[in-house]
């Protein structure tokens, strides 16, 4: 018995696992690969300037500017991984629905939250070479943190399935609250993209074709669990 007894765990490790589990394996590795394609596709102009220009500090109007082309993009993204948590592996086509569908509003919350981060990124930089430059840098870091973190979450409360359009303070306020009210969630999700960001920029194959998405739905599960209160009052 006591042989029996010892002998099952090991023979319940060792036993196959069922289709359905290998089925949702794959889906889920096809439907992250793809979504990593369409993301390069969609973001290529800024992913050639930026393998262009050697200083895109420099640049940094150029590049802010540029960047919006990745608000609708993450738009197809998060709806790709919202279908597959329902269980579709349809990604070309949810990805360009959602991209077309939300590109407006998108890149109208993009704009306003770019601006308003370089708008604290130089007052930063001038306030830093005054004499109470030290103790004034947290107030701009948090500010463009929690900034970057609405615009994050408005992006996932507009790319949810079954959303109708609507004005955009319709998705900056309920975001700004929860973001706030649950700041330590936002800020890993902010991290995540931070390193996300550093991947691509570091080693861009392996960043967009095998790393971007997985952080990305880190990011985006993170953020879709602040916001699911404005989600669910619908």
């Amino acid at each position: 018995m006591s042989g029996h007894g010892a002998g099952s765990p090991v023979r319940r490790l060792l036993r196959p696992a069922e289709q359905a589990t290998y089925e949702k394996v794959f889906s889920t590795v096809y439907v992250g690969l793809m979504t990593n394609v369409l993301l390069a596709v969609a973001c290529a102009p800024l992913l050639a300037a930026l393998a262009i220009v050697r200083d895109p500090l420099a640049s940094w109007p150029f590049f802010a500017a540029l960047s919006a082309l990745c608000a609708p993009a993450l738009t197809g993204a998060f709806a790709c991984f919202a279908a597959l948590g329902d269980g579709s592996t349809t990604v070309f086509r949810t990805f360009w629905q959602a991209y077309r569908r939300h590109a407006p509003r998108a890149l109208a919350l993009w704009a306003a939250g770019a601006a308003t981060v370089s708008i604290l990124a130089l007052d930063a930089v001038v306030v830093s070479r005054t004499p109470w430059g030290p103790a004034l840098t947290p107030f701009f870091a948090t500010a463009a943190a929690l900034v970057a973190a609405v615009l994050l979450a408005s992006l996932v409360l507009l790319s949810e399935p079954g959303r109708q359009p609507g004005r955009l303070r319709d998705l900056v306020r309920p975001s700004l609250y929860l973001v706030a009210r649950r700041w330590y969630l936002a800020a890993l999700s902010i991290a995540v993209l931070v390193l996300a960001a550093a991947v691509i920029l570091v080693k861009p194959v392996a960043g967009l074709l095998v790393l971007c998405s997985p952080l990305l739905y880190v990011a985006w599960a993170t953020t879709r669990y602040v916001v699911a209160p404005a989600h669910l009052s619908r």
